[in-house]
């Protein structure tokens, strides 16, 4: 290693008033030892990019700047985005800042000393480094087993994602000058990010409860993603409703071969019961499957409109202002 590179830290927040304050001080503790190793340049920057919060939140990023500006950045967005446009509007925007990035969430939950393990794995060569849970003891039951059968489940309906990795992870300037040829604006970073390939490792951490305020993925935020994950990286489950469809077609050739010979030997009284149990399953599979359809019609419909992702109202930078002078 010649001269330590220039690190920026994209850190997504939506209404995290009540963590940033120690979150930014727990980042700059950990900045500032990176930078005495000679690990990262001292041109290396934490970048806080505001999702439309509806609390203070922009207002302490603005302080962070103003009074450390050697240390924090932030970014703006002009409305709440979602937080994997969030992540992609902080890596775009510092693309040609960095030599290479990090992205982690701005609760404290994924461990920070694991940085300096990612930024070694970086100078051996590694163009992404993958941050892994070992463990999920700090989970409910609920959420473990549904987390974990997430991941299994992507992989069996095709995408290559990585296993107990969420969007911690490091990534070099060549892999986020890639990532800005992918225009899809129904983002799963998680599934992305993999497709990119060049040389790759993990490093494993264990998780912390989150510091402060409340998670910002309730179970219907995380179906959601988990749905916009499968349909985003996946055409099984259209396969699926094929499959299906042959099934119950012959199941439909079987149950008319069996009531004609019914009909035939003189046994033609049918129950109600089982005429309205086949009435139902039948309009259940046909909804469910027309419901799978309208998931990807919905995305081709969002992609073709080719709306921008994000906004960026304000970029809170340093370096845009010595350029300025």
């Amino acid at each position: 290693m010649d001269s330590p590179e220039i690190l920026y830290m994209v850190v997504p927040c939506y209404n995290e008033q009540e963590v940033l304050p120690e979150t930014s001080k727990q980042l700059r503790t950990k900045y500032s030892a990176l930078m005495e190793q000679g690990l990262i340049s001292r041109e290396s920057r934490i970048v806080f990019v505001n999702d439309g919060s509806a609390d203070r939140t922009w207002s302490i990023i603005q302080e962070l700047h103003r009074t450390e500006p050697q240390f924090f950045s932030g970014i703006d967005l002009a409305h709440n985005s979602g937080h994997q446009n969030a992540v992609l509007a902080g890596l775009m925007t510092v693309k040609d800042l960095c030599d290479m990035c990090i992205t982690i969430d701005a609760d404290l939950q994924d461990d920070i000393n694991t940085i300096d393990e990612m930024v070694k794995k970086y100078y051996e060569g590694n163009q992404v480094v993958y941050g892994v849970r070992s463990a999920r003891d700090t989970d409910t039951l609920f959420k473990k087993s549904t987390a974990e059968g997430f991941y299994k489940f992507m992989k069996i309906m095709g995408a290559d994602v990585i296993y107990n990795h969420a969007d911690f992870r490091l990534m070099s300037k060549r892999v986020l000058q890639e990532l800005s040829g992918f225009k899809e604006v129904n983002l799963f970073l998680r599934g992305m990010v993999p497709l990119i390939g060049f040389q790759n490792c993990k490093v494993y951490y264990e998780r912390h409860e989150r510091a402060a305020g409340e998670s910002k993925y309730p179970l219907k935020k995380m179906l959601s993603f988990a749905i916009n994950g499968i349909t985003s990286f996946s055409t099984k489950p259209l396969k699926l409703i094929t499959g299906l469809g042959l099934v119950m077609s012959a199941v439909s050739i079987i149950a008319f071969i069996w009531a004609f010979i019914t009909k035939i030997v003189g046994f033609t009284e049918h129950g109600w019961s089982s005429t309205m149990c086949s009435i139902w399953l039948i309009g259940g599979l046909q909804l469910f499957c027309l419901g799978i359809i309208g998931e990807y019609i919905g995305k081709i419909y969002a992609e073709v409109k080719q709306r921008p992702r994000y906004i960026v109202a304000e970029f809170l930078s340093d370096v845009n202002e010595k350029e300025k002078k």
